[in-house]
Parts: structure tokens; C-alpha cells; sequence
């Protein structure tokens, strides 16, 4: 998993809990049932057009708002790969690693539809659209052994 590679989601600064899934779908605990609300507020095509591997990019503030666990469990389980962006809330940040979702901190100018490659280990991103490359913290390896083993759950219940 050192490597991910999508198409691009744009997104603008200080994309909430609630903009990524609605408090009137936190009825259930389907994370199939979240995934298909999920962003559908900000971009009514994401959900009918999100497809596995693609990655978010965001600006400040992704995941501001409320503590709520299932938006990054609706983001992962509606298929996305990894989400980039200029600064994370903390809890959002700690949950998605928490369920073995990928968030990197970093600028990095893309439009919807771009091609981007992420080396976790090595702290690089490249837009294999336009060439443009930025970098990041690398992930060091016990959190890249948590997100291969999809969260934190699943990698204590592996030691």
C-alpha cells in the first residue's frame, strides 16, 4: 500500500462532518448505506461517480465540524483511496488512520479528473496529469503497517 494512485476529487476549504455525511443519514450503521450520502451536499455527483482508488483533494480545514466516525468510514467505503489536503481536522485525521484510510497533509494543485501518484513512504506526490509534485511527512512504518492492515482494529487484532 506504499503506493496509491487515483483520479482526483476536488474540494474547496473547511469541508465539514456534515457536508460529508449528513446528520439525517447517521440512522444506520451500513457503512454501505453512509457511502452512498457521502459528499452528496457538496458534489450531488460524487456518490453516482466515485469509483475505487480515486483520491480526494481539499484545501484547509478537511473533516472540520463534529467528532463523527462515519464520515471517514462513508469517504473509504464509497471507494476513495486517499484524501489530500492542506490541513485536516485532528479527530478526522486520528479516524481515518483509526479505519486504514490514508490522509496526507500536503499542497498540491489538482481539478477533478487529474491522475495522482502518492508514495507513502517516501512523502512524494506527483499529478501525473501536469506533472506538478509536492511532498509531505513520510508515514513512518507503523502507520503505513496500520492502513495496510485496514485500521488500527484490524492491525492489534493482527499482533
Amino acid at each position: 500500500m506504499d503506493i496509491i494512485s487515483g483520479k482526483t476529487w476536488t474540494f474547496g476549504e473547511n469541508i465539514d462532518t456534515d457536508v460529508i455525511i449528513p446528520g439525517r443519514y447517521l440512522r444506520t450503521f451500513n457503512p454501505q448505506d453512509l457511502a452512498d450520502h457521502v459528499l452528496e451536499g457538496e458534489r450531488p455527483d460524487f456518490t453516482k461517480n466515485v469509483q475505487k482508488g480515486d483520491v480526494i483533494v481539499a484545501g484547509d480545514n478537511f473533516g472540520c465540524g463534529s467528532s463523527r466516525e462515519q464520515a471517514p468510514v462513508a469517504i473509504k467505503t464509497a471507494g476513495v483511496s486517499a484524501i489530500i489536503a492542506k490541513s485536516f481536522a485532528r479527530i478526522f485525521y486520528r479516524n481515518s488512520i483509526n479505519i486504514g484510510l490514508p490522509v496526507i497533509v500536503s499542497d498540491i494543485e489538482a481539478k477533478d479528473g487529474d491522475i495522482i501518484k502518492i508514495d507513502l513512504s517516501e512523502g512524494r506526490l506527483v499529478n501525473e496529469t501536469s506533472g506538478e509534485e509536492a511532498s509531505f511527512e513520510p508515514f513512518k512504518e507503523f502507520m503505513l503497517n496500520i492502513l495496510e492492515d485496514g485500521g488500527l482494529v484490524n492491525h492489534y487484532l493482527k499482533e
